[in-house]
């Protein structure tokens, strides 16, 4: 004898079916905010970082302004406005918080514990207290990370002797209001003595302490001139290559773009490539993973960019073993 399905079972199967059908289709038209903190407002020189981030994302199927919201803020190289803009961004309850660089992400790491981070560029998460471990961050923040910027201290100045051998003096622009590069600026300074060179520290934490840093090397004369990467030099760097072009420094940048505005050399880790690595946790996120077991990534391509018109003018040579090394030569 068959067994007869009674109305009440049908119903609760056909309800049950439904149920299904509304919670996905609320998963599929589900709009996402991400919350972005950074140093410097996109402009279209810095496209070329911002670009492969809202790529990324796009190859993740999400598209601005269809099923995610970008909530930007800018701490316009105000290191101290960070605190503010983080909790701006937690109080609009963004999904994924995305903070560029240690200042964002330690203010960021203050505001909340709760939603997901992806820090992009810290130089030492574990020794900032940012996560744990690269393998296991334990905590709600995760994302590529620059801790190679540690180990290329002593490349930046070895690059530049090689670039310009009788240099003795080199003054050295770093941020205070960045955790991590007084870690930087110490390795650096132990490469300098390797290399038998004296370091001229100067501290610059925002846009209107550059006059008297850049007086301090003029009066200290001098002989080349070390940038260490921040985001608030980034939006600083044609104002950089100007000041190097006109005291005749050799420079070098941590950052490509500061080449691109021309400044001399620029080595260190793909900026873009880590961006658009923050879009593929940004995806993993959003789709359940939990940041404290999402491993950290560490760089794998560095970049030597090399302006040969500002090497004529500072009437240098560039060693052909350099220019083969290159990345990118910019004429």
């Amino acid at each position: 004898m068959k067994p007869r399905t009674g109305p009440f079972v049908i119903v609760l199967v056909l309800a049950l079916l439904a149920t299904s059908l509304v919670a996905e289709a609320q998963q599929a038209g589900k709009v996402y905010r991400i919350g972005y903190l950074g140093s410097t407002p996109p402009t279209p020189e810095t496209a070329y970082l911002w670009q492969p981030f809202v790529e990324g994302l796009r190859e993740h199927g999400y598209v601005e302004g269809q099923n995610i919201i970008i909530e930007r803020r800018y701490s316009k190289g105000r290191t101290e406005r960070f605190s503010a803009l983080a909790a701006e961004l937690v109080r609009l309850r963004v999904d994924v918080l995305v903070a560029v660089a240690a200042p964002a992400t330690n203010a960021a790491r203050a505001a909340t514990t709760k939603i997901p981070i992806v820090s992009v560029a810290v130089q030492d998460p574990v020794g900032l207290g940012f996560a744990q471990s690269l393998a296991r961050p334990g905590g709600n923040i995760t994302g590529p990370t620059l801790t190679a910027g540690l180990a290329i201290a002593g490349k930046q100045l070895e690059l530049l002797k090689e670039t310009v051998p009788k240099i003795s003096h080199v003054a050295v622009l770093w941020n205070p209001g960045n955790l991590m590069l007084r870690q930087v600026l110490r390795e650096t300074e132990v490469a300098a003595q390797k290399l038998q060179l004296q370091l001229q520290p100067l501290g610059v934490r925002g846009p209107d302490e550059f006059d008297s840093a850049f007086s301090a090397i003029i009066q200290r004369h001098a002989d080349a001139l070390l940038v260490l990467a921040d985001p608030m030099f980034f939006g600083q760097r044609t104002r950089l290559a100007d000041f190097a072009a006109k005291n005749r420094l050799p420079a070098l940048y941590g950052l490509t773009a500061h080449v691109e505005a021309g400044g001399l050399m620029a080595y260190g880790a793909s900026i873009p490539d880590l961006f658009r690595s923050a879009a593929d946790y940004v995806d993993k996120l959003l789709k359940g993973a939990n940041p404290a077991e999402l491993p950290m990534e560490e760089p794998s391509k560095f970049e030597l960019t090399i302006n040969m018109k500002t090497a004529r003018a500072l009437g240098l040579i560039i060693p052909r073993s350099m220019l083969m090394r290159a990345d990118q030569v910019i004429e």
